[in-house]
């Protein structure tokens, strides 16, 4: 009996070996099947349901997907070797209930169990999203995810252009630029989505062209328009989130009541000299997401609301606060990490500073308490002399 014989033969006298119909059901009632061949042999098909996880990051990557060490883990591979190996370094690990899928991938074929061919990335795609793939939290699945994203984004100017360019970048498969102005030279201190040679274009079309130059494989789709009660339902349905960098009250407003409505996460920023807030609203359980009106119930009285001319703002201050909106986007579209959900973000520019502040569910807020919400209706221009 050769070394690599006798060495098979003590794992499988430690390694429980599942017949591939044993294992789907195992998967079914709780197990998590592990696929731990490599991308290449996963892209013609692999076990649904399974955690495509190569052998040569297993021990780095498993512990991110599989915390509790006493849930149990099948391991599969293309004929049953592979996955003894690997089932020992779970062991070695400190994971208690580890088997392997007898006769591995081909076993599961031949006994007509359910394969998926997961969606493949091309030469230049992982090319280009190579540091998302590296990530054990991103990797090709979550990649996939952002490329079938839809993201509306309400104002292409000192907050869009940070949030759109950063967004584009990573690969949301489809943005909706909302806003109906024109590039004037006053924006080029902040809003580095323009450029001189643009100056007249809309906005829209401008931003376009800018996120098409950074990333031509997404869509981006203009819309020269205002955000009226008219057209808000149409212009924000069917997105999976809503980046709200708009620079006026009554359209805050308008958007968290149609956004509640639609069942869609808003991301806020505001911006003001030299301070900034984000937030998250809505897009989920009352219970746990407030919307915009717990926090400001209705829009000030003229007097106490900033002027609507310019009032005047740091230039790098929506870079800042554009970027936070940004990474609370993918953070939604990839169900990642803690979103600022119930807690508003405060930065101070001259400080230096974060604070962060609890916004609760108000219970009797009028969107979203689950009384029926207020009428959708444009609300007259809050803004100062």
């Amino acid at each position: 009996m050769s070394l690599k014989d006798r060495r098979l033969a003590e794992l499988r006298s430690r390694i429980p070996e599942i017949p591939a119909a044993a294992a789907h059901a195992r998967q079914r009632e709780g197990s998590l099947l592990v696929d731990v061949r490599e991308d290449e042999e996963t892209a013609a098909g692999s076990p649904a349901g399974a955690l495509r996880l190569p052998r040569g990051f297993l021990e780095l990557r498993i512990e991110d997907k599989a915390p509790d060490t006493a849930r149990p883990i099948l391991l599969i591979c293309a004929g049953g070797t592979r996955s003894l190996f690997a089932a020992e370094d779970l062991k070695r690990l400190g994971y208690q209930d580890v088997g392997s899928v007898e006769g591995g991938f081909s076993a599961w074929k031949a006994a007509g169990l359910p394969v998926e061919v997961p969606p493949a990335l091309d030469a230049s795609q992982r090319e280009r999203y190579r540091r998302h793939l590296t990530m054990p939290e991103v990797g090709e699945r979550g990649q996939h995810r952002l490329l079938q994203s839809r993201v509306a984004l309400i104002g292409a100017g000192g907050l869009g252009s940070p949030v759109a360019m950063y967004l584009a970048a990573a690969g949301v498969g489809r943005l909706t630029l909302i806003d109906d102005d024109r590039v004037e030279r006053s924006n080029l201190q902040r809003q580095i989505l323009h450029a001189e040679s643009r100056l007249g274009q809309r906005k829209v079309e401008s931003g376009r062209t800018a996120l098409l130059d950074l990333n031509p494989t997404i869509e981006v789709v203009a819309q020269d328009a205002r955000i009226e009660a008219a057209n808000v339902l149409d212009l924000l349905g069917g997105h999976d989130v809503v980046v709200d960098g708009s620079d006026n009250l009554p359209t805050r407003y308008l958007v968290n009541d149609a956004c509640l409505r639609l069942g869609v996460p808003v991301v806020y920023g505001a911006i003001f000299r030299f301070e900034g807030q984000v937030s998250v609203f809505g897009g989920g359980p009352a219970a746990q997401r407030p919307c915009y009106r717990c926090l400001f119930p209705e829009p000030p009285p003229a007097e106490y609301a900033p002027s609507c001319a310019e009032a005047g703002v740091l230039g790098v201050l929506p870079g800042v606060i554009g970027t936070i909106m940004a990474a609370e986007t993918v953070k939604l579209l990839l169900g990642l990490g803690q979103p600022l959900a119930g807690r508003l973000l405060l930065y101070d520019g001259l400080r230096g500073e974060f604070n962060e502040i609890a916004v609760p569910v108000d219970p009797d807020c009028a969107s979203c308490s689950g009384r029926a919400g207020p009428e959708l209706r444009d609300l007259a221009a809050v803004c100062g002399a």
